[in-house]
């Protein structure tokens, strides 16, 4: 069975149309109208190997936070969707991803209970404007978002950084690196990877 998932989401302050396929090969066409986004989706859906098509315009004249927002629950949801019961799933993984200066470490539980941990952030990180559209604080937001309507555990640490935009990055790309091994089929794994018989 094929997973994939597509998902249209219109509400007064956004609308988005996403698609992904959490077999593929990294393939993304990303245009969220927020242009560090657009980066930091397309360095998701590249390194996750998850295809991912992402169109959605919003009130960006106002803030990006909506679209921001509203783009990570879309994916968070689509994701969900794809995994079906999870049978077969890996389950857990984590990643350490450098950025030059930016070190971060994501781990993920495919779990079925929302939770999401993130620390280590610098001092002031959520202040700082990225790219003229982001600021820092929208990371977390955006991992709390997936994380909350995919179901999924992730705790992020940011071990070390010093650019904003690196820290991002690391960030984005640590969690696309576990959700690449964590979403993976294992051939001996047996069912569904829990003692409870259910994800």
């Amino acid at each position: 069975m094929a997973r994939t998932a597509t998902i249209t989401r219109t509400t007064s302050e956004s609308s988005i149309e996403l698609s992904l396929n959490l077999d593929g090969t990294g393939k993304t066409q990303i245009d969220t109208s927020v242009p560090f986004y657009d980066h930091m989706m397309t360095a998701l859906g590249k390194h996750s190997l998850i295809d991912l098509t992402i169109k959605a315009t919003g009130d960006t004249h106002i803030d990006a936070h909506h679209t921001v927002e509203d783009i990570a629950i879309v994916f968070g949801e689509a994701l969900k969707q794809a995994l079906g019961d999870k049978r077969g799933i890996t389950r857990f993984a984590d990643c350490l991803v450098p950025l030059d200066e930016a070190l971060a470490q994501c781990v993920v539980d495919i779990s079925g209970r929302p939770y999401a941990q993130c620390s280590g952030e610098p001092e002031g990180f959520e202040y700082a404007m990225i790219g003229g559209h982001f600021t820092g604080s929208l990371v977390r937001h955006a991992l709390e978002s997936i994380a909350y309507h995919a179901g999924i555990c992730l705790h992020m640490r940011v071990l070390s950084g010093r650019d904003p935009h690196h820290i991002a990055e690391a960030e984005f790309k640590a969690l696309a690196r576990a959700l690449r091994a964590a979403v993976s089929i294992d051939p001996r794994v047996d069912g569904i990877p829990s003692t409870k018989g259910a994800l």
